[in-house]
């Protein structure tokens, strides 16, 4: 059944595309964004664009009913751990006290299924890999603290008021829309596969690479990387399940293959054709040595398949963005 979705934040990276899928999917998605950190440019021509706050409780009541809202996505999140840490007051305010103002706003609006996108650092520093959802919580900073918070809120509504939601505990989101039209663009950068391409591409003098001696393959850290639009389809998968009142889901999204920083940097050279130099550097503060999904439960329940199972396959999608947009939405 085709369904009205509001997307919040949904000019942001994983929103857009999003957004995207949600239209090829046939519903009709409706974006709720400030444009802090989100893109006009993101957004094709023809999708409404509301521009408030997450935690403007009256505009969103106000977009919930005059949009005939069915469902929301929720991105709008600030998203830099070490920020987090110097500056926790800015991440509560907003990724939590936002949040709930928008869960205020659905209840007023009387919509009931909601969709949250949650992290896989409210698992902290797991004891054993690949991380299952049943594993113990205990997130070491703010970033992933208020994302655990707000499941915890989201669990008590549930109970509460019959509310429907579905959590996702994203790994390394990663990659591009296949055609190349939208991607990634922040400001800072901070994720590895862009600031590789940057080095590629000369925009970077070089990559840096934080810790070269941890007890992995090649001594640097393995992440899960999962491409966007993968993320995006699983969002959109969810749905049949939020119809039962009161469903409260909780999914890691990731591929489940480690990939070590050195492989991202092999990647990108082999899809570039260029050499990156790489400045290594001692190890950054909490950073675990190997973070990776167990995400049978979505390939089971939602029936979620990556389409990009592998570094060289998300790579592509990104380079193909990143080489055709140097000055991202900026240039568009």
């Amino acid at each position: 059944m085709a369904m009205n979705v509001l997307v919040v934040g949904g000019a942001g990276y994983i929103g857009s595309h999003c957004v995207r899928q949600l239209a090829a999917a046939g519903h009709r998605p409706v974006v709720l964004d400030n444009l802090v950190y989100g893109h006009r440019g993101a957004l094709a021509p023809g999708v409404p664009l509301h521009v408030a706050d997450c935690g403007d409780e009256p505009a969103a009541v106000r977009v919930l009913r005059d949009e005939k809202i069915d469902a929301v996505m929720h991105f709008a999140a600030f998203c830099y751990v070490g920020e987090s840490v110097s500056d926790p007051l800015k991440y509560y305010l907003n990724n939590v006290a936002g949040t709930l103002h928008l869960l205020a706003a659905m209840r007023t609006a009387k919509v009931g299924k909601f969709v949250f996108s949650s992290t896989c650092a409210t698992y902290g520093v797991p004891a054993t890999l690949p991380i299952v959802e049943s594993f113990p919580q205990a997130p070491i900073n703010p970033y992933g603290q208020g994302k655990l918070d707000v499941e915890n809120a989201l669990k008590a509504l549930s109970r509460a008021h019959g509310l429907s939601f579905a959590a996702f505990r994203y790994f390394n989101a990663a990659g591009a829309s296949e055609d190349g039209t939208i991607g990634e663009d922040h400001a800072p950068e901070t994720h590895l596969i862009p600031l590789a391409i940057d080095a590629a591409t000369g925009k970077r003098a070089h990559l840096e690479l934080y810790g070269t001696d941890y007890p992995t393959p090649d001594g640097t850290c393995l992440r899960d990387y999962v491409h966007i639009d993968d993320l995006s389809r699983a969002h959109i998968a969810v749905f049949r399940q939020l119809e039962t009142p009161g469903a409260s889901l909780f999914y890691n999204l990731g591929t489940g293959r480690p990939t070590s920083n050195r492989e991202v940097i092999r990647a990108v050279e082999k899809v570039s054709g260029r050499k990156i130099a790489v400045l290594e550097k001692p190890r950054r503060p909490g950073d675990p040595p190997s973070l990776y999904a167990d995400a049978s439960k979505a390939r089971r329940e939602l029936g979620w398949e990556p389409r990009f199972p592998d570094i060289d396959s998300i790579v592509a999608t990104a380079w193909k963005w990143h080489s055709g947009h140097p000055l991202g939405y900026g240039g568009c």
